[in-house]
């Protein structure tokens, strides 16, 4: 925690080319060793692939699929009388999105297939239709959290 007040959240500028604030936090996560351009043209070739593959609106397909991401509650460690407890937590928006990200990507690197682009595609699809590595990563999450429940009282 920082001495002197809290810290802002840095302001992000929207994606040029479908000026959504979603997706230029997502390339920028996708991003690896500074080489934006190369980032950008993985999700926009994700993007056209899902198109093609699906025929709807691709932008609808992703938003969906991080929608299906996204945790509801999680489990956060804390220490009451020299135990520590997982505790069952809220997840603020900011929180979520993050880690529907993170998931995504996670999931989509660990795929199997040629290059990225397909990776990415696959794992949206799955997303979006309920199933993959991310859905699960969120399930897990879920079902640990439902597993603590009883520890929810020393939430505060």
């Amino acid at each position: 925690m920082p001495r002197k007040g809290s810290v802002s959240k840095r302001k992000i500028p929207v994606d040029p080319k479908f000026g959504d604030l979603t997706v230029a936090k997502f390339i920028n996560s996708l991003m690896h060793e500074g080489k934006k351009s190369k980032a950008e043209m993985i999700f926009y070739g994700s993007l056209k692939l899902i198109a093609e593959k699906t025929g709807k609106d691709p932008l609808e397909v992703f938003n969906t699929a991080m929608d299906n991401i996204k945790p509801g509650i999680e489990v956060r460690p804390r220490r009451v009388g020299g135990a520590t407890y997982q505790v069952p937590m809220e997840v603020s928006s900011f929180r979520k999105q993050s880690l529907a990200i993170r998931w995504l990507l996670t999931s989509a690197r660990k795929r199997d297939g040629k290059s990225m682009i397909d990776k990415l595609t696959g794992e949206i699809l799955d997303a979006a239709e309920g199933r993959g590595g991310a859905i699960k990563k969120r399930e897990d999450t879920h079902k640990m959290a439902d597993a603590n429940r009883a520890f929810a009282h020393y939430r505060w």
